[in-house]
């Protein structure tokens, strides 16, 4: 019985690609937003009340929404307890927690386990040598998203006054302070630009929810 587990789920995906009844347009779109692909799962008990619930039903219920739709294989307890860290992060170091929560999205869809090409690592994707400057373990959630929060204060407090200043911190956490100041601006990287388009998007949705 075992053995057919691994079949049995692989047919359960594809049915869902191929019945157009079937199809969640928004988790599919999350999917090619984040850096992992979220695994077809059925929601978690205990989860339907935060799925369900009505559009602006509070900050806390926009962001374990789209915490669930980004990474449907977390359980509904862990994305409850990642929202509710980002609010407390995000508001202890005076910056919006949709802005945060919709980088740490962006970054690795709230996956702690989440190791990237380049070598990034957890749900800030930090480089070990980044990590080791905030004194974190960047595998654990909660060190991470504190260090994402101080990390974007400082990038917005460093930027304050430019037009723009969510863009030049969002630069520099995707290419670094160097080459913000090295461009003057937002560096001409299509993966930096692409980037700070998509935050900005689900920034919107999750303020839209809330």
């Amino acid at each position: 019985m075992q053995a057919r587990k691994p079949l049995r789920a692989t047919l359960l995906a594809a049915s869902l690609v191929f019945n157009p009844a079937w199809v969640r347009i928004d988790v599919l779109r999350d999917a090619a937003l984040s850096w992992h692909i979220p695994a077809a799962a059925p929601l978690t008990r205990g989860a339907r009340m935060y799925m369900d619930a009505p559009l602006r039903s509070g900050q806390l219920s926009a962001t374990v929404r789209s915490i669930m739709r980004t990474n449907p294989r977390l359980s509904g307890f862990d994305a409850l307890v990642l929202a509710e860290h980002t609010l407390h992060a995000a508001r202890a170091n005076g910056i919006d927690p949709g802005f945060l929560a919709a980088t740490l999205l962006e970054e690795s869809a709230y996956d702690p386990d989440a190791v990237s090409w380049a070598g990034a690592i957890g749900i800030g994707q930090f480089m070990i040598g980044t990590a080791d400057d905030y004194g974190i373990n960047p595998f654990e959630p909660e060190a991470a998203i504190d260090a994402t929060a101080r990390l974007l204060a400082g990038y917005l407090e460093r930027y304050r006054g430019a037009p723009d200043p969510f863009a030049l911190a969002l630069a520099a956490y995707n290419a670094g302070p160097a080459a913000v100041e090295k461009y003057d601006g937002v560096p001409p990287y299509a993966e930096t630009i692409e980037y700070i388009a998509d935050i900005r998007e689900r920034w919107s949705r999750i303020v839209r929810d809330r």
